[in-house]
């Protein structure tokens, strides 16, 4: 028997397994192909909606913008209409320089007359005009100021201190200070470069005498440039700023509000609200008067009048108040169910029953302890974008809210991401806010840059002062343009400019609450970053103001360089011109601060530091031709308690 074995190693059944096998793979695959397919179509359908929804949205902030800018420029021109230089609330300028030199001391001795003892006026004012013959001697004054910088104990703010004294006392002699101020500048420029710290750092902060002493050499003769130039785009920015922030609610408690510049200061969720305050009807009131002429909202109480003769007095804390989990919430409009068409009247305020019950608690009425948070009219620095506290109840633990509830003291859950992403979405504010804000910070920053604005010449004090400091890179071998453009912007823009956008409370009479400080201040850095030279790096995670203003601060550069540019090539100021206009500025404000309170101010510090001052004194060659020690010996023995 033949047999003839298969050509396939392969069964029948095995065959057929596998080709069932293929054609299940084969519908498998196209099966995935047609998913995919369907997938990347979905994909593609919902890239097109958000890109749909990113392009409506972009128009919706664009247009929100537009009707904003055009509803705050009609607000602005009803505000300014009739604001004339006579219009606007400038300061006078004892007010606005003491703002600047002595910020949060409402009533210096430097404003008023010596008080001494009858028995000792004699002699103490003897001794006080001998001091100012010191005072007025250069080679004593560089040697009494760098020996109280010797000291360790001589902090930064006595060395603000000092040097504003100083500036009250040489008002009248401001030739005599430019020498002085001239002459520090120089040695504290030596001092930096010896001690091989990097150029740019020159100026950068307030750690010396000179530099304090530079600022309020700008603040006395820059004082007519605000007042005819630069005062009206500044004004008109913190008003517009303010309407803007005011067209929104503003949480009392935490000082955020629906419209920002600042993200710390934005109300990240959906409030259903109705526009009235006492605030803003004591600006609709008193529109063109200024703050200190007007009626404080602490001193007013909002009364709801109804009908047949009744009353009430709205408050922010009554025995109607509702408390929820240890929250307390200050009364609104809604709490007291105020239907629009009612009539309200402002009036003086009055002690309820609620009010002196609770007078000698912790939960006293509110009504002016939060107010006097919106109103507070001290130092800047000590309110600088600060969250009002929320203080809980010490006895009971319940802590107030407005709008929203603090974070930190909320039942909410933070940190999930969806919460985050959905309090994101309201970041469009900042955005729609700036491009409303847009030509007042243009019109600001462009009349700061430019050396002959609306026919207003460049202050020769700026000339001056910036042709010093070329002289001073030309001395030690100093071309780089960078460190010469980083010194420049550090003497003016950073030492005063800032200081105005920050507290525009320095130049006029008006009140700045928390969201519009924190709206200036985002301003007020975009300003510093326009005057650096160092290249900013953006990315996702930097801070939202250095998003906001990334696109402008190029151009906002660009006007920097050509401003400096410029004063370097017009023609240099003589001595003698300067002098003339210096010894003109002298006459104008001779009388404005008590030089007897000044010197005597001083002279603390020589009861202080007596031994460390006469050492140098009885030691220095040129101070002992003069008999300098000699000198401060009797005015220390006229001055004495004893003598």
């Amino acid at each position: 028997m033949v047999y003839i074995a298969p050509d396939s190693p392969l069964s029948l059944p095995a065959i057929v397994s596998i080709a069932v096998a293929g054609g299940l793979l084969t519908v498998f695959i196209v099966a995935v192909l047609i998913a995919y397919k369907r997938k990347s179509r979905e994909s593609d359908l919902t890239l097109k909606r958000l890109q749909m929804q990113m392009d409506n949205l972009e128009s919706r902030v664009a247009l929100e913008c537009k009707e904003a800018f055009a509803e705050l420029q009609t607000d602005i021109h009803e505000l300014t209409s009739d604001l004339d230089g006579a219009g606007i609330p400038f300061l006078d300028y004892r007010t606005y320089t003491m703002r600047v030199l002595f910020p949060g001391i409402e009533d210096h001795p430097v404003l008023r007359d010596l008080e001494v003892p009858g028995y000792r006026q004699e002699r103490v004012e003897k001794g006080l005009k001998l001091f100012a013959q010191l005072i007025n001697n250069k080679v004593f004054l560089l040697s009494f100021i760098r020996t109280l910088e010797s000291q360790r104990s001589f902090s930064m703010r006595d060395r603000g201190n000092v040097a504003s004294l100083i500036m009250t006392v040489l008002q009248s002699k401001l030739e005599y200070a430019t020498d002085v101020l001239k002459q520090l500048l120089a040695d504290l420029i030596d001092k930096n470069l010896e001690s091989k710290n990097h150029p740019k750092l020159l100026l950068r902060r307030t750690e010396s005498v000179a530099e304090k002493m530079l600022t309020n050499w700008f603040t006395f003769l820059l004082y007519k440039f605000l007042k005819e130039c630069a005062g009206e785009p500044l004004f008109s920015l913190f008003c517009a700023i303010k309407q803007q922030m005011e067209k929104g609610p503003i949480d009392a408690i935490t000082g955020e509000a629906r419209y920002s510049l600042s993200e710390d200061k934005l109300i990240r969720q959906q409030i259903d609200y109705k526009t009235l305050v006492k605030e803003k009807i004591l600006d609709a009131i008193f529109k063109n008067v200024p703050c200190s002429h007007r009626p404080k909202a602490a001193d007013m109480d909002l009364e709801w009048r109804q009908g047949s003769g009744a009353r009430m007095i709205l408050q922010d804390e009554d025995i109607t108040t509702k408390i929820e989990n240890d929250w307390k919430r200050l009364n609104t409009l809604a709490h007291y169910q105020v239907p629009d068409g009612s009539v309200v009247a402002l009036v003086s305020k009055q002690v309820t029953a609620y009010n002196a019950v609770n007078n000698s608690t912790v939960s006293r009425t509110s009504a002016s302890k939060y107010e006097n948070m919106i109103r507070y009219t001290g130092s800047p620095d000590s309110l600088r974008s600060r969250t009002p506290m929320i203080t809980p109840d010490l006895e009971s633990g319940v802590k107030m809210w407005h709008l929203v509830k603090n974070h930190e003291h909320g039942d909410q859950k933070e940190g999930d991401r969806g919460s985050k992403m959905v309090s994101e979405i309201y970041l469009t504010r900042l955005l729609a806010t700036k491009g409303t804000l847009q030509k007042f910070v243009d019109d600001l920053f462009e009349t700061i840059f430019s050396t002959a604005h609306r026919g207003s010449a460049l202050p020769l004090a700026i000339k001056y002062m910036f042709d010093f400091l070329d002289e001073q890179a030309d001395k030690h071998g100093i071309h780089d343009p960078h460190v010469r453009h980083t010194w420049k912007s550090n003497c003016l823009p950073l030492r005063f400019w800032v200081n105005m956008i920050k507290n525009p409370q320095f130049v006029f009479d008006i009140h700045k609450n928390s969201i519009t400080d924190a709206c200036l201040s985002v301003v007020a850095q975009t300003f510093m970053d326009s005057c650096s030279t160092s290249e900013h790096r953006l990315g996702k995670d930097s801070p939202s103001n250095k998003l906001l203003y990334a696109k402008d601060i190029p151009s906002y550069k660009n006007w920097v360089e050509r401003y400096y540019s410029d004063i370097g090539k017009m023609p240099a100021i003589s001595d003698q011109d300067m002098n003339a206009y210096l010894a003109e500025q002298s006459r104008m404000h001779m009388n404005e601060f008590n030089t007897m309170s000044a010197l005597s101010e001083i002279f603390s510090y020589v009861g202080k530091y007596s031994e460390e001052i006469l050492g140098p004194l009885d030691h220095d060659d040129q101070c002992g031709k003069q008999k300098l020690a000699y000198k401060l010996e009797q005015v220390i023995t006229l001055m004495s308690l004893d003598s």
